[in-house]
């Protein structure tokens, strides 16, 4: 029966991985955008982590989890002689990666952690039924890879611990690397495994060639990271040079989350917001029981007496500290605690925790930003059927001008506009995010084309005057933006017609913005309405009032 269920979770996994949510800009602009545009040319936009002065970010894990899958995508169409792959392809291709990570190395790590023969399956199955499972971890986030590392960092530690006769050379070793991958892709990661890493300390007295291996090692692979680094961000740098002047991106990221001024610029969230409300975003009705659990007797309940929970809890306390507090830095404690916890065997129980991972996966999976992925890939195909539709007189191989404007999504990863050669377009992106709609009108008037004047070339009637912008213009926003309305061609009434018009091109339906929900203002069911009953994302074309 488990072997079953397990297989319709996995299943549910692949499904969630090759769906085009957008959970985060992180889980783009952190990864793929940074390497894309050095493997394959094609336009992206560095995030401020990569562009500061004393960058916060590390290439050193970026190098296996996005560079080696593009490398090989590359070279396999290099191959074939066709050329660089679609971004689609590079897209679907690091989830297939991110879900086979997860599949092989979260799971196997689950099973090894739980001491139980008998707990193992409905753990491994519980692990497997979290929405977290279904989202996060088969998105390309920093944080899903350092669920990984905690996770085999605890699997490792425990080997070394029970493994009393011998000295566990290669497991330090191996241990070591994990540690350093782990602190150069997040500077959260020790907060996981300093209280686990405290059963060592037994085994390095009695075994002094462990602590030598995994100093030793930890060492080298450090230097390798900051060697990494150093030629990523100062790629004309000399080696000479790199070793007087290195770049250490956890040293950066450490001091700047250290100063509250830097972090104000992300958000400020109270001290109990972990254990409050992003743990139960987590984990739900997993997360009431347990807490309902702490007031039963004996005082400890049996799931907080292993060092999976002192892992998650202990790391939950270290990381409320800071005051930038989001969800996703909590991914870690997810499987770890679902691990030590043993759900009640409750039909209810078990209809609630069905009904929470199903809602939140397809709010998460599928619906959240959910049209921004699939519009971007579109948009070189919309762009120019649209140009060339109503301009005939192009050439085959003119170079079509283009700006999209996008207002109120995430940022748009450059990366999946691809190169473009082939449709011999030559598209701007400018992102808009949140700004007010009347902020918005106001850039579009500014672009849109004027309508062709009189000072036209006399022998060629169709020319437009050099001064004027030639650039086509685009709008993406989201069908619940009801402030464009009145701007919509359908919808102008001839009492007050507008300077631009917004004619519809292109919509994907499956798209939420929660951050339109309205409640203050609008009321809980017509915010609902407009937010779920116009859900999509569309692109316009937008021509100025009055211009044929």
């Amino acid at each position: 029966m488990w072997r079953r269920t397990y297989l319709l979770l996995l299943l549910i996994r692949v499904y969630f991985a090759l769906s085009p949510s957008y959970l985060h800009p992180d889980e783009n602009f952190q990864g793929p955008e940074v390497v894309a545009g050095r493997i394959f040319s094609f336009p992206s936009k560095l995030p401020w982590e990569f562009t500061v002065d004393n960058p916060i970010r590390s290439a050193f894990p970026l190098w296996p989890v996005y560079d080696v899958p593009m490398s090989l995508l590359k070279w396999f169409y290099t191959e074939l002689g066709t050329g660089h792959p679609p971004p689609d392809v590079i897209f679907y291709f690091l989830r297939g990666v991110m879900f086979l990570l997860s599949f092989v190395l979260e799971d196997w790590a689950i099973y090894e952690l739980v001491p139980s023969p008998r707990q193992r399956r409905a753990t491994v199955v519980l692990v497997a039924s979290s929405y977290v499972t279904w989202t996060y971890q088969t998105h390309t986030f920093s944080n899903s890879l350092e669920t990984l590392l905690v996770a085999w960092g605890l699997v490792l530690i425990r080997r070394i611990v029970e493994n009393k006769r011998r000295s566990s050379f290669f497991s330090c070793a191996v241990l070591s690397f994990i540690a350093v991958a782990g602190v150069f892709n997040r500077i959260t990661f020790p907060a996981f495994l300093i209280i686990p890493g405290l059963q060592l300390l037994p085994h390095f007295r009695r075994k002094p060639i462990a602590l030598v291996s995994f100093i030793g090692f930890g060492l080298f692979f450090t230097s390798v990271a900051i060697l990494v680094d150093t030629a990523f961000y100062r790629p004309s740098i000399s080696i000479r040079n790199a070793l007087r002047a290195p770049v250490i991106t956890p040293l950066n990221n450490l001091f700047y989350n250290s100063n509250s001024s830097n972090l104000a610029l992300h958000g400020l969230h109270p001290h109990y917001q972990h254990f409050i409300a992003n743990l139960f975003q987590l984990l739900g009705p997993a997360y009431v029981m347990m807490i309902w659990s702490l007031f039963s007797r004996p005082i400890i309940p049996p799931w907080l007496r292993n060092m999976r929970a002192a892992s998650a809890i202990s790391a939950t306390a270290i990381l409320s500290i800071f005051p930038h507090q989001e969800p996703r830095f909590l991914i870690p404690c997810v499987p770890l605690l679902l691990s030590c916890f043993k759900m009640p065997m409750s039909r209810v129980l078990l209809a609630i925790w069905v009904i929470f991972n199903a809602a939140l996966g397809f709010l998460m999976g599928v619906y959240h930003q959910g049209g921004v992925v699939p519009t971007q890939l579109a948009i070189p195909s919309i762009i120019s059927t649209n140009v060339r539709a109503l301009d005939r007189t192009l050439e085959p191989n003119t170079k079509t001008p283009a700006t999209v404007f996008w207002w109120k999504t995430y940022s748009p990863p450059l990366w999946l506009l691809g190169d473009n050669a082939s449709l011999s377009l030559d598209i701007k992106t400018r992102d808009f995010m949140g700004i007010p709609g009347a902020d918005l009108i106001q850039e579009l008037e500014n672009a849109v084309p004027t309508c062709p004047s009189n000072n036209q070339d006399p022998e060629n009637p169709e020319s437009v005057p050099e001064t004027e912008n030639k650039d086509s213009i685009f709008v993406v926003a989201p069908k619940s933006a009801t402030f464009l309305d009145k701007y919509t061609a359908s919808s102008q009434s001839e009492e007050q017609i507008p300077n631009i018009q917004l004619h519809e091109l292109w919509t994907y339906r499956n798209h939420l913005n929660l951050d339109d929900l309205d409640f203050g203002d609008d009321g809980i069911i017509p915010t609902l309405t407009r937010v779920i009953g116009r859900r999509g994302l569309t692109v316009w074309s937008v021509k100025r009032t009055g211009c044929n």
